[in-house]
Parts: structure tokens; sequence; C-alpha cells
């Protein structure tokens, strides 16, 4: 695919070597809505929570969300409770952060749209 493409039209690929350095992340960031790199963690990742009015529509979000993780061969953390679910993404190949992360951010971002 070529990284001309919006992040959430790009398909993860395996990802070997050093993680993103920050100029990159940053550059990606950009094209993401509300999320935030986590850097207290071992591995840098990707952090947003979605809030929703229910669990019905919690869980809703987390089959989609699992869904395009799936389909992406690349899984997030997430944290689930009544109306809201954190998500977190990281690249554990590469240590930190990868496109592969953006992408998916993305591509979760877009379920809600």
């Amino acid at each position: 695919m070529s990284p001309a493409l919006p992040l959430h039209q790009r398909t993860c690929s395996h990802q070997t070597g050093p993680a993103l350095c920050p100029v990159d992340a940053a550059a990606l960031m950009q094209q993401l809505d509300g999320w935030e790199v986590d850097t207290t963690a071992a591995a840098p990742a990707l952090v947003k929570t979605f809030s929703f009015p229910d669990f019905h529509r919690t869980m809703a979000f987390v089959n989609a969300l699992a869904w395009v993780a799936h389909a992406q061969d690349h899984h997030p953390d997430l944290t689930v409770s009544y109306a809201r679910c954190t998500v977190r993404w990281s690249t554990h190949s590469v240590g930190g952060l990868s496109v592969n992360d953006f992408i998916c951010a993305a591509r979760v971002d877009t379920l809600l749209a």
C-alpha cells in the first residue's frame, strides 16, 4: 500500500526492527483524532478511551473493534467497563509504536464516524 493513502485505508504488515522515532510518530498522530501516546509503560502505546451510553453499545463497539483487529492481524489491549472502553495499541515485535498501531487506531475511529 502506498504511504500516501490515508491511514484508515492502509493495511497492516508484519513489523520488525526499531519502533517509530518520535518525529515519525508525531507526523502520524496528525491523522488521528483524540489519541494520545502513553510513555509511562515499558513500551509506548497509542491510547484512547471511548465512552458510550450503555453496556450494549460498549460491547457492540468492542465487537466491531475485534473484527478490525482480526482482519488486520494486529491486536490491542482493551479495558472494558459498562460504558467505556480504553484501547491501547503497541507493537510488541518492535518494542513500541509501529505504523500498524496508527493504521488500526485510524480504522477504529472510522467505526464511530
